[in-house]
C-alpha cells in the first residue's frame, strides 16, 4: 500500500513509500537534501518497517531535533498504525 507523510522540521515537504507486508520500498523524499534523501531511500529499500525504525529514528540535522531519516521513521511508524 503506498503512504504519503507530510514530514516536520526538515527541508524536505513529502515522503511516499510502499509498505507491503512489513516492508518499505519505493521511498521518495520531495526536496530536502538530495544526496543525503537518495542515499537514505535506497540504504533503506527492502528493510523490514521495524528494523528501520530502529536504526532512523532519533538522527538529527543540526539542531532540528529531528531529520529526514527521523521523518522517515516516523513515516513508518504512522503508516503501521493505520
Amino acid at each position: 500500500m503506498r503512504f504519503n507523510y507530510t514530514p516536520k522540521g526538515t527541508c524536505s515537504v513529502n515522503i511516499a513509500f510502499d509498505l507491503d507486508d512489513g516492508i518499505v520500498r519505493n521511498i521518495q523524499f520531495t526536496r530536502g537534501c538530495h544526496g543525503n534523501t537518495q542515499g537514505v531511500s535506497r540504504l533503506a529499500e527492502g528493510m523490514a518497517a521495524e528494523e528501520l525504525i530502529s536504526r532512523l529514528e532519533g538522527i538529527n540535522c543540526g539542531n532540528r531535533g529531528t531529520s529526514c531519516p527521523d521523518q522517515l521513521a516516523k513515516a513508518v511508524k504512522a503508516a503501521l498504525a493505520q
